[in-house]
């Protein structure tokens, strides 16, 4: 299910990095918790994953905030270049793959456009939460002014390299939850550095994994009565799609939570890096070794 919204605003907040503002077209849009992300569908025909970095009270528009990737492969390029306010376009309802738990205290720790998803939490985090933010200069931090007007000494702005984590872990009470947003190698390091059932994490790519060679396999879709077949060199979402049944898909990398479908019978293969609901597959990277029952 898609909402339609109004690019109404397209705003530079850092080098390299503007920030879109989307009002609903067809009334309030869907509500959403910190952590939260939607698809955007690009007129170029692109869809790609946006944190949202607004306020989940305003029901009027989401705010996405978007760097120019040199490398991009289409998406960041035409929003950058093409994309005009007073464009429509779909927006999925939000998903949060990043919730946000209840803890007496907080450390947010976020490195460049990575401070999208983190934005919102430290309002709803209460007093108890700091915020670690890296960049390369303040210039190509978005949102660095606003956080720090807003927060002023809970907000530490590190340009100059990334801060000690252990130090960080060392001075964190007993139940503090540590949330870290961007790039893998500092992901990396946290994992490194705090331990395992106290850190959450959101990655823009998915960690190299080895797993058993692909082999081919049916999948019995129990509602339409029919079966599909997945050759070895193809993927489950690939196969479905190509048998007709229209399954949305994002990232196709296994980190959106976009292509989830409703596993019935059988066993998947998950290789998916934000981890499948019981019941529930993300088939754009996950598969099976026998048959899978799933509701379509």
């Amino acid at each position: 299910m898609t909402q339609k919204t109004v690019l109404d605003r397209v705003e530079p907040v850092a080098d390299g990095v503007v920030s879109l503002v989307l009002c609903g077209a067809e009334g309030p849009l869907a509500p959403w918790e910190p952590g939260a992300h939607v698809d955007l569908s690009l007129p170029n025909w692109l869809t790609r994953q946006y944190s949202l970095c607004g306020d989940p009270a305003d029901r009027g528009g989401y705010r996405v905030a978007v760097r120019h990737d040199r490398l991009s492969r289409g998406g960041s390029e035409y929003v950058h270049l093409f994309l005009r306010a007073g464009r429509t376009l779909d927006v999925s309802l939000p998903r949060n793959n990043f919730p946000l738990l209840p803890a007496p205290e907080y450390l947010f720790i976020a490195g460049g456009i990575g401070i999208t998803p983190i934005v919102p939490m430290l309002a709803a985090a209460g007093d108890s939460a700091r915020l670690v933010y890296v960049g390369r200069s303040e210039a190509t931090m978005p949102f660095a002014a606003e956080l720090k007007a807003a927060y002023g000494d809970r907000v530490r702005l590190h340009t100059d390299g990334r801060p000690d984590f252990a130090a960080l872990a060392a001075g964190l009470g007993p139940d503090a939850l540590v949330y870290c947003c961007g790039p893998a190698s500092m992901l990396d390091a946290a994992e490194a550095a705090f331990p395992a059932h106290r850190l959450h994490l959101e990655r823009f790519r998915p960690v190299a994994k080895e797993f058993a060679p692909d082999v081919p396999f049916d999948v019995h879709c129990v509602r339409s009565g029919r079966t599909v077949s997945v050759a070895a060199e193809e993927s489950l979402l690939d196969a479905l799609n190509h048998a007709g049944f229209r399954i949305p898909s994002g990232c196709r990398e296994g980190v959106c939570g976009s292509c989830e479908i409703r596993v019935v019978g059988g066993e998947p293969e998950h290789r998916d890096d934000i981890g499948a609901p019981d019941g529930r597959m993300y088939c754009c990277v996950s598969r099976a070794s026998s048959r899978l029952d799933v509701d379509l």
